[in-house]
């Protein structure tokens, strides 16, 4: 947004960030299309992330120009074989923000406009094309059929963004689903429909709470797509949400052993042994509900241990820790935490509504009404999907409930509550 966007339009081109178009590692049709047909392409090198180089060596196979390579002075050497190609530096600050950034946008506006001025000379900035005599190119690029796929899928996306903003009030809900839906059955077969839209239908299923909608679609996925990361947690949310708590839970536990612990994928799952402890405790199950808010507990530690800078699990642990009948004292250690990696993370980028969320329900814990209606307003404000604010208000309302137990005055929590959700 601060470099690379800006002087992609100053040279006269439109973004398209490839990367946006990636959900859970999937990179085939979609990517392979973007790296190949883009009349030009840019390409970070900073972090030496494995997928840029893997997708930098699919582009300079297969085009000869117009690839504009960047990276930030200072973050370490580039890999050898890339190591003596023409980069761009740029320049970060102490946090890794950029500090010079008009400058660093300039300049490479100006080497893309180098590259377009260039293009009818094809002067190589492959190395392929530089040191292989003869290297075959692609000069019979389907470039029409490209781009009216991606002007498709924009007028896709666009029509889910409008179905989710209906979807932000309660009245709007139905016609969301209609217009999903609607989209949906267009598409006919989903084989060859772009991965980003299928991902984009399924969240605007979420968005509209439509939990029996995402299971379905997950099962009519092609493959490749739905044994993702991303599916695959987005489906156990949605199971979970349909009271399916046990397959839920199975297809939680499943990516655990395939792909490790994940502040998402333990966060989810500790949303699963939080609603079968209150559904054991409205059923009089004591033993068995004391069971699950332990599980539940341990769970959220194990996602906020899994990444410090989602304090998402770290909150809900927290939650559950004053619910319970017995003081943990790992709760006097985690606050803290929870609180500086939240507030770390607003300070480093835009803050969104699960950040206010988690400022919200500190504020609730700790007994401060002033920092929680302070907190609430901006929430508000943030506030994309009805979902959201629900699933604040339950936790929220469970501390109420607790306190007013012990005859504790909890109308202000109440009045939060009710702004959430509408309900009181």
């Amino acid at each position: 947004q601060q470099i690379i966007q800006p002087a992609v339009v100053t040279a006269g081109l439109k973004p398209l960030r490839a990367d946006e178009e990636k959900f859970g590692g999937v990179i085939h049709k979609a990517m392979f299309e973007r790296l190949l047909l883009c009349d030009y392409a840019v390409a970070d090198l900073t972090s030496a992330n494995a997928n840029v180089f893997y997708e930098l060596g699919v582009r300079h196979a297969q085009r000869p120009a117009s690839t504009a390579l960047m990276f930030a002075e200072g973050y370490g050497a580039l890999p050898f074989d890339v190591n003596n190609l023409r980069g761009l530096p740029y320049q970060l600050d102490k946090q890794g923000r950029p500090s010079h950034p008009a400058v660093d946008s300039a300049a490479l506006a100006d080497m893309l406009k180098n590259c377009r001025e260039n293009k009818a000379d094809e002067i190589a900035d492959s190395p392929l094309y530089q040191l292989l005599q003869d290297y075959p190119d692609i000069q019979h690029l389907k470039t029409d059929v490209f781009r009216e796929q991606v002007h498709y899928s924009e007028q896709i996306k666009q029509q889910l963004f409008d179905a989710r903003e209906m979807a932000k009030s309660e009245e709007g809900l139905i016609g969301a689903l209609i217009r999903i839906d609607a989209v949906k059955t267009g598409l006919g077969t989903l084989t060859d429909t772009e991965p980003g839209i299928l991902v984009d239908i399924l969240l605007s299923y979420r968005a509209c709470s439509a939990w029996g909608s995402m299971i379905a679609l997950v099962d009519i996925l092609p493959q490749e797509l739905k044994q993702t990361l991303l599916i695959q947690e987005q489906f156990a949310l949605a199971l979970n949400r349909a009271k399916q708590s046990a397959r839920a839970e199975k297809v939680l536990q499943d990516l655990l052993v395939q792909y490790g612990p994940s502040s998402e994928t333990l966060g989810i799952l500790g949303r699963v042994y939080k609603d079968l402890w209150q559904e054991a405790k409205e059923a009089g199950q004591v033993l068995q509900a004391k069971s699950y808010l332990k599980k539940a507990i341990n769970t959220y530690i194990d996602g906020f241990k899994a990444d410090w800078r989602d304090a998402y699990p770290g909150i809900n642990a927290l939650t559950l820790m004053a619910l319970s009948d017995e003081d943990d004292p790992r709760a006097a250690e985690l606050n803290p935490v929870v609180t500086f990696a939240v507030k770390q993370k607003m300070e480093q980028g835009q803050p969104d509504y699960w950040d206010y969320a988690t400022l919200l329900e500190l504020a609730v814990l700790a007994n401060n009404q002033v920092e929680a209606e302070d907190y609430l307003t901006d929430a508000l404000s943030e506030k994309r999907e009805l979902w959201e604010g629900e699933s604040t208000a339950r936790n929220i309302k469970l501390v109420s409930e607790a306190r007013a137990d012990k005859g504790e005055d909890v109308s202000w929590i109440k009045g939060i509550v009710h702004a959430l959700t509408g309900v009181g």
